[in-house]
C-alpha cells in the first residue's frame, strides 16, 4: 500500500524504509537491555545526542555567516558541514521518538534561527533591494515608477542603504568596502550624476519583483523604522520559516509520516542561511507552494479553488513556483488554473493601474542577463555534456516538456508529494541556475516525499554559487558536483523501483518464501 493511502494519524507511525537513514525504521539490536534505542535511557541518549548537534550545528552555521570569512572556501566548507550536521541530528531525532517530538523541532528551529540572524547577510544583498522597495511603497511610490538612484527619491534615502561617495580621477565613484554591511555597489545619482555608494545591487534599474513579493516587502518595512537595516527581513524570514514548519508537522501525520522529519526543514542550513539570514523572498514563495499542495490534497475531494488562488500568490512572489504547475493539475485543472490566472492578474492590476506595462521591470534584461536567452556559463550544464553552441538550451528546452507531460499524467492525489520532489528537482538540475534559494520551493515536497537524493541539487547549488569564480577551477567542479546530484537521482529512483519490483514479487503466490530474509 501507499504510505500515502494509510488511515494511521499517529505522530511516531513510522513508515516503510526507502533505504535512507532518514527513515529507516527502529532496526534489531542485540545490546543489553535498557540501552536499545526503543527504551526510555535509549530514547533519553538520543535525546541529548540531538541537542548537542544542534548545538554544533548552531556554532557551525554562526561562524558560516559571520562576516570577514577567514579564507576564500570558508563559507562553502561552513555550509557542507552544516548540512552533515544537519543529517547527523536528524538521525539522532529519529531515535528519540519522543511524544513532543514538535516542541524540539520548532525549539531546534528558533536556536538555528538565532544563529542565523546574529550577523547580516552573509552571501547575498538582495533583501537591500527588497528594503527599498517597501520604503518607497510605504511613501505612496510604485517600485516599478522609479531606479533607486533617481534623484527624485532622495528624501527617502536611509543613511543604510545610501551613502554619497567620492569621486576617483576616471570620473567614477569610489566606496569604502566597508561602509555597509554588504559589499557596497559604487554608482552615481541620476540624473545629477553625484557619487553615490549603495548596498542595492543593480540600481539603476527598475525592480524585477512581481507583486506578492512587493506587498511582503511593504508589509515587513511597515512595521519598523526606516533606518532599521536587515534584521526586519530576517525576523521576517525566521517567522516564514516556522509557519512552513508547522504546516509540515501537521501535514506529516496526515500522511502516516513521523513528525521528526519535519527537522529536515526547520534545521536545515538551506532555509537558515538563504531564507532567513539572507532573507531571499523565495522563502515566501516555498511556503505559498506547500500550502497550495496541501489544500489541494485536503480530504477526498481537496480544495482546488482555493488551492488555485494560493498557487497565483506563489507564482506572484518570484514567477519560478509556475514550474510546480504540472504536479498540481491532477484534480479539477481548469478551475484550479482559473483561480490562479485570477489571482495572478488581481494582484498586478493596482501596480498596473500606477506603473502601466514598468509592472515588466527588468526582468527581459535580467533574465538575457542570467543566460536564460543564450547559454553561458554553468546554465544547463548537464545538457553541456553531450552537445555545444546552441544545443544545451535546446536539449534542456525538450528534456523540460518531456518532464512537464510525464509529470501531468502520472500524478495522482496519492504521490503529488513525489512528483513535485520530481518536477522542481529536475526543472532546477537541468537548468542549473547560479542560485541555490531557488531549492527553497524544492525542499518541503522533500520532506513529504521523502526523496532524500534530492537534497543532493541543493547542495550542488551551493557549490555552483559559492565556489571562487575560477573558470579553470570552478567550471569543472560545478559540473561534477551537478552530474554527482544526477547521478544520486538516478540511485534512488533505481532503489525504489528495485524495491516496489521485489515486493510485488513477494506478494505473489508461491514466491513469498523466496523472498523472505
Amino acid at each position: 500500500m501507499d504510505p500515502q493511502e494509510t488511515s494511521a494519524l499517529d505522530a511516531n507511525a513510522e513508515p516503510a524504509s526507502t533505504g535512507s537513514p532518514l527513515d529507516a525504521g527502529p532496526r534489531a539490536t542485540t545490546k543489553a537491555p535498557g540501552t536499545a534505542p526503543g527504551t526510555a535511557p535509549g530514547r533519553t541518549r538520543a535525546l541529548l545526542l540531538t541537542l548537542l548537534l544542534l548545538l554544533l550545528l548552531a556554532a557551525a552555521l554562526y561562524f558560516t555567516v559571520r562576516p570577514g570569512p577567514p579564507f576564500p572556501l570558508a563559507v562553502l566548507a561552513g555550509t557542507l558541514a552544516c548540512w552533515l550536521l544537519l543529517a547527523g541530528a536528524v538521525c539522532a531525532l529519529r531515535r528519540a521518538r519522543s511524544v513532543r517530538i514538535s516542541v524540539v523541532v520548532i525549539a531546534g528551529a528558533l536556536l538555528l534561527g538565532v544563529a542565523a540572524i546574529s550577523a547580516p547577510p552573509s552571501t547575498s544583498n538582495d533583501s537591500a533591494r527588497y528594503a527599498w522597495d517597501g520604503i518607497v511603497q510605504k511613501a505612496g511610490v510604485s517600485p516599478y515608477a522609479y531606479v533607486p538612484l533617481d534623484d527624485a527619491l532622495t528624501e527617502l534615502r536611509p543613511r543604510w542603504l545610501f551613502v554619497p561617495g567620492n569621486g576617483n580621477a576616471n570620473g567614477g565613484t569610489r566606496c569604502s568596502p566597508d561602509l555597509f554591511a554588504t559589499a557596497p555597489v559604487a554608482t552615481h545619482g541620476e540624473p545629477s550624476g553625484q557619487p553615490l555608494c549603495t548596498p542595492i545591487n543593480r540600481p539603476n534599474v527598475p525592480t524585477i519583483y512581481p507583486p506578492t513579493a512587493e506587498l511582503y516587502f511593504l508589509a515587513v518595512r511597515l512595521t519598523v523604522p526606516d533606518g532599521i537595516g536587515y534584521a526586519a527581513f530576517q525576523l521576517a524570514g525566521l517567522l516564514v520559516s516556522l509557519a512552513v514548519t508547522v504546516m509540515l508537522l501537521l501535514a506529516l501525520p496526515r500522511l502516516g509520516l513521523p513528525r521528526y522529519l519535519a527537522a529536515a526543514w526547520a534545521w536545515s542550513p538551506l532555509v537558515l542561511i538563504e531564507g532567513v539570514n539572507n532573507a531571499h523572498v523565495d522563502l515566501l514563495g516555498g511556503a505559498l507552494l506547500l500550502a497550495a499542495g496541501l489544500l489541494l490534497t485536503a480530504g477526498r475531494a481537496g480544495k482546488p479553488l482555493r488551492s488555485g488562488f494560493v498557487f497565483g500568490a506563489a507564482v506572484a512572489t518570484k514567477l519560478i513556483p509556475v514550474i510546480a504547475a504540472p504536479a498540481l493539475l491532477f484534480r479539477r485543472p481548469v478551475r484550479f488554473i482559473c483561480a490562479a490566472l485570477a489571482t495572478f492578474a488581481l494582484l498586478y492590476t493596482p501596480y498596473l493601474l500606477t506603473a502601466g506595462w514598468g509592472v515588466i521591470g527588468y526582468l527581459p534584461g535580467y533574465l538575457k542577463e542570467e543566460g536564460y536567452s543564450d547559454q553561458v556559463g554553468i546554465r544547463f550544464a548537464l545538457a553541456q555534456f553531450f552537445s555545444g553552441g546552441p544545443w544545451p538550451m535546446v536539449l534542456s528546452a525538450a528534456a523540460l516538456l518531456l518532464l512537464a507531460l510525464t509529470v501531468l499524467r502520472r500524478t495522482t492525489a496519492h504521490n503529488v508529494w513525489e512528483q513535485q520532489t520530481i518536477m522542481i528537482g529536475l526543472t532546477l538540475l537541468i537548468v542549473s541556475p547560479n542560485y541555490p534559494w531557488y531549492a527553497l520551493l524544492l525542499l518541503p515536497a522533500v520532506v513529504l516525499s521523502r526523496y532524500w537524493e534530492y537534497i543532493g541539487v541543493m547542495i550542488a547549488l551551493n557549490i555552483v554559487y559559492l565556489l571562487p569564480g575560477d573558470p579553470v577551477f570552478s567550471g569543472p567542479v560545478n559540473r561534477a558536483s551537478l552530474a554527482a546530484a544526477a547521478v544520486a537521482i538516478a540511485i534512488g529512483a533505481w532503489r525504489r523501483r528495485r524495491a516496489s519490483y521485489l515486493a510485488c514479487a513477494g506478494d505473489e503466490p508461491g514466491t513469498a518464501p523466496q523472498m523472505a530474509g
